[in-house]
């Protein structure tokens, strides 16, 4: 039974940065339980709100639903006392419900269940998903926002009244109108994830939009960095965010986009940047060449302490 009922979730997420570990792995791309263990003891020193096990960032796509329970059982077992912990479900409606009871097994605290596979889906079949992904298990689940998991306001809002276990919309496509009606419809009912890839480039708007945290895949090898940013993004410190911004996230973007897929293999490389490898990522990712890694490497060291 999760540690935490849904409104504790909705408030304690809400409160701080989100933790999105990457998921380690041998060189003959095997999963690294004991370094993925040592990465959330040394993470467990910062104070981030929740640990997103197996996410986007953590590579779900390429696990088999077997590893996504191993990531998951070593997240729980691993991180400190009291810390949420959220499971990934997804692929198709049979399946993201598998998972989802897995993941009560294992002692998950909440979902976040990532778009189905491959398909695109109506509205209604979108609801249906969700709705049977709910009915699967007690623990909260987050919905993402993205790719061909577009939802609309009115659906979003017909499973917040259906669902009682629904608790927050994580949000992938950056949609403002959209994300203005969600919130001026549900408000405060459901907890609201910045989602979009390097999620610290649009905190500080979307803090307007009642968007109170993200995911903060920096913050594998740069908490400190991505602590300080959430904290200017907080205070509404604007020349705090654009001066962090301009110092060190933008050019990370820049390095980022020189390659499809590389909003993971960077955060891989950044780990490998500051001493701590996480091996590298399954394909059909592909890795950081070596002169992006040393671009990479030197843009780490004008922003680590």
């Amino acid at each position: 039974m999760t540690r935490f009922t849904h409104d504790e979730l909705r408030s304690v997420l809400g409160a701080g940065l989100l933790s999105f570990p990457v998921t380690h792995m041998t060189a003959g791309l095997d999963f690294d339980e004991g370094a993925y263990r040592d990465h959330i003891g040394w993470l467990a020193d910062r104070p981030a709100a929740g640990l997103f096990a197996a996410g986007g960032t953590g590579e779900f796509f390429s696990l088999t639903p077997a590893e996504v329970g191993q990531v998951v059982r070593a997240a729980v077992t691993a991180a400190p006392t009291g810390m949420p912990i959220i499971a990934p479900a997804g692929y198709g409606t049979a399946l993201a419900c598998e998972l989802a009871r897995d993941a009560e097994a294992a002692g998950a605290d909440a979902l976040l269940l990532l778009p189905p596979y491959l398909t695109e889906a109506s509205q209604d079949g979108l609801a249906a998903h969700v709705r049977a992904v709910c009915a699967a298990t007690s623990l909260g689940v987050i919905v993402y926002h993205r790719a061909n998991a577009a939802y609309t306001v009115d659906t979003v809002a017909r499973l917040a009244e259906d669902c009682p276990n629904l608790i927050g919309f994580k949000d992938g496509v950056g949609d403002i109108e959209l994300m203005s009606r969600l919130y001026a419809t549900l408000g405060d009912s459901l907890l609201y994830v910045g989602g979009l890839p390097t999620a610290e480039t649009y905190a500080l708007p979307y803090l307007e939009l009642g968007v109170t945290t993200y995911s903060s895949a920096m913050f594998n090898f740069i908490p400190d960095f991505a602590l300080d940013f959430f904290q200017a993004v907080q205070e509404r410190d604007r020349a705090g965010v654009y001066g962090r911004l301009s110092e060190f996230v933008l050019p990370y973007l820049d390095i980022r986009n020189r390659c499809a897929g590389y909003a993971v293999s960077i955060v891989k490389a950044g780990m490998t940047a500051i001493g701590r490898p996480a091996g590298p990522v399954r394909p059909p990712l592909t890795d950081l060449t070596e002169g992006e890694l040393a671009d990479l490497t030197e843009l780490i060291k004008k922003v680590s302490r």
